[in-house]
C-alpha cells in the first residue's frame, strides 16, 4: 500500500496584466499636458481615485512651484485630476486563480485501488495450495509463511518505495531505476527466503503461493512507483476469473501463474526500457536512514491489515483463507484514501493563504482532516458491508467487527497523511506498537474486545499528531 505525492511549483510576474490596448500616440506638438498623460498612461488608467495619481506625481519629484510653471495648476491634487479625466479607465483582469498543486484525477486513485485490492482474489484462487491442517493458533494451513513473506516484503517494498520517490522528488528518475532495479529482485528473495525458513511439513505448495507472492510484490511496487498502474491492472484481470462459478479447482493456480508471469514480466520491461545513466550533476543523494521509518510504517500497517483479515477466524472460526472481506474493503478503501490525501492538501494550502491567524489556521487544519477522515471511514464501512454479502459464508458485519475495522482504517489514513508530510517517524511509532500490542494480545488469548482498544488508542494518538504537527503553517510551506 505504498503511494506518493508530488508538489509541482511554478513561477509568476510580480505585476498583474492590463486588458490589451493599444498605446495612444505620441501627442503632436509638444504639449506638457499630453506628455506626462502618455507618460504615466497604465498608471491614471488603472487608478479608482485621482488621489492615487497625484501620489505617484510627488514620488516622481514634482513640486508645486514645478506643477504651477509647466502645467498650469497650483497643486498635485488639481493636476491628478485632470489626468484622471483626460485617460480612460482600464483596470487589470482578473488573475487567474493559482494552479492547484494537489489535484489528482478521482478515477486514477480508484484504479490504484483496483490494483491494490485484486490481489486478494489469489487467495481464493490459491485455496488448493493452502490445504492441509490448522496450524499454530487455529490459523489455516500455510498461514505461517504467508505471513512471514508478507510482513517481510511489505516492510522492505515500503522502504524501497520511499527511497525511488527521493530520487524522483530530486529529478534523478535515473537514480530512482536503479535502486528499483537491485531493490526490488533483492526484496523479492529475501521474502521468499522468510517464508521458506518457516514452511513446516505438508507446507512446500504453500510456500511456492508465498514465494510467487514475494515475487509480486516486488514486480508491483518498481511499476506503481513508475506510474505503471494501467498496464498492472491489466496484468491482474485474469484473478477476476476467479469469482466465476463452478471454476475448476486446477484452473486457479493457472490464472494466478498467468498474472504472476504477467506482472513480473511488465516489472522487468519496464525497467530495462527506462535509462539508468547518470543523472543530473551535482544532485544530493537522500540518506538511507530516512527510509528506515517508512519500511517500519509499512511493518506497523501490514501486521494491522492482517488482524482485519484474520480476526473472523478468531473470534468466529472461519475456514477460509487468510483473504477476506475487512482485509479487501481495506485495500480497495486505498483508492479512495489516497484521493482524500489530496484532497486534504489542497483544502490546507487553501487555508493558509486565506486565513489570518494561526489559530484560526489550526481550526482550518482540524475541520478538514475531520471531514477527509469521515469520508474515508464512510467509504470504508460501504466497502465492508458490501464485502460481506457478497463473501462466502463471511461472518455477519457485527458492531465490535464494523469498529475494529473502522479504527485499523482510520490509524492507516492518519498515518499515511503524517507519512505524506514527512513524518514517518511519529507514524511508524505509534503503528508498530500496535502491531506489537495486537501480537501479545493475540498469543495470549486476549478478549476480542483488546484490538478495539489497541486500534482505538493507535487511532488517536494519531489524529494527536496530526492535529499538533499539521496544525503549523510552516509544515505546509514546501
Amino acid at each position: 500500500m505504498s503511494g506518493s505525492l508530488w508538489i509541482g511549483g511554478n513561477e509568476g510576474r510580480d505585476t498583474l496584466p492590463f486588458i490589451p490596448r493599444q498605446r495612444p500616440a505620441r501627442p503632436a506638438g509638444g504639449d506638457p499636458m499630453s506628455e506626462l498623460a502618455l507618460r504615466f498612461d497604465d498608471l491614471i488608467a488603472a487608478a479608482v481615485h485621482p488621489d492615487e495619481i497625484a501620489a505617484v506625481i510627488e514620488s516622481d519629484g514634482m513640486t508645486d512651484a514645478q506643477i504651477s510653471a509647466r502645467y498650469g495648476h497650483p497643486d498635485s491634487f488639481s493636476l491628478a485630476e485632470e489626468l484622471y479625466g483626460r485617460v480612460e479607465r482600464r483596470y487589470p483582469t482578473a488573475p487567474a486563480p493559482p494552479p492547484e498543486p494537489w489535484h489528482t484525477h478521482l478515477g486514477s486513485c480508484l484504479l490504484r485501488g483496483f490494483v491494490f485490492a485484486l490481489p486478494g482474489l489469489a487467495y481464493v484462487l490459491g485455496a488448493p495450495l493452502l490445504a492441509g491442517p490448522r496450524a499454530a493458533f487455529g490459523l489455516p494451513a500455510g498461514t505461517v509463511p504467508l505471513l512471514a513473506g508478507t510482513v517481510t516484503g511489505w516492510m522492505w517494498n515500503q522502504s524501497l518505495s520511499h527511497r525511488a520517490h527521493s530520487w524522483l522528488s530530486l529529478a534523478d528518475r535515473p537514480a530512482a531505476v536503479r535502486a528499483l532495479r537491485l531493490g526490488a529482485p533483492l526484496g523479492a528473495a529475501l521474502s521468499a527466503l522468510s517464508a521458506i525458513a518457516v514452511t513446516g511439513p505438508g507446507e512446500l505448495s504453500a510456500a511456492a503461493f508465498a514465494a510467487g507472492q514475494c515475487c509480486y510484490l516486488s514486480a508491483a511496487t518498481a511499476l506503481l512507483v513508475l506510474g505503471r498502474e494501467r498496464p498492472l491492472f491489466w496484468a491482474l484481470l485474469p484473478l477476476t476469473l476467479g469469482a466465476l462459478p463452478g471454476l475448476p479447482a486446477a484452473v486457479g493456480p493457472l490464472l494466478l501463474l498467468v498474472s504472476l508471469i504477467a506482472a513480473v514480466t511488465l516489472a522487468v520491461l519496464t525497467l530495462r526500457g527506462e535509462a539508468a545513466g547518470p543523472g543530473p550533476h551535482g544532485a544530493v543523494s537522500p540518506r538511507l536512514a530516512a527510509s528506515v521509518p517508512y519500511g517500519l510504517f509499512g511493518l506497523g500497517t501490514g501486521v494491522l491489515v492482517l488482524y482485519a483479515a484474520l480476526g473472523d477466524i478468531f473470534r468466529h472460526g472461519s475456514t477460509g483463507t487468510v483473504a477476506g472481506p475487512s482485509a479487501v474493503a481495506l485495500t480497495l478503501s486505498m483508492g479512495p484514501a489516497e484521493w482524500l490525501l489530496h484532497r486534504f492538501r489542497a483544502r490546507s494550502a487553501t487555508g493558509l493563504r486565506f486565513t489570518q491567524t494561526a489559530r484560526g489556521f489550526r481550526g482550518s487544519v482540524v475541520a478538514t482532516v475531520t471531514l477527509c477522515l469521515g469520508a474515508y471511514l464512510l467509504v470504508l464501512a460501504a466497502l465492508a458491508e458490501a464485502g460481506t454479502g457478497l463473501w462466502p459464508d463471511a461472518p455477519v458485519l457485527g458492531g465490535l467487527r464494523l469498529a475494529t475495522l473502522l479504527l485499523i482504517g482510520a490509524v492507516l489514513w492518519t498515518g499515511l497523511l503524517l507519512q505524506s508530510f514527512g513524518a514517518a517517524p511519529g507514524a511508524a511509532l505509534v503503528c508498530c506498537a500496535a502491531a506489537v500490542a495486537q501480537t501479545l494480545a493475540l498469543v495470549l488469548g486476549a478478549p476480542p474486545t483488546t484490538g478495539l482498544v489497541v486500534s482505538g488508542t493507535a487511532a488517536a494518538l494519531l489524529a494527536a499528531l496530526v492535529c499538533v504537527l499539521l496544525g503549523r503553517a510552516t509544515a505546509h510551506r514546501s
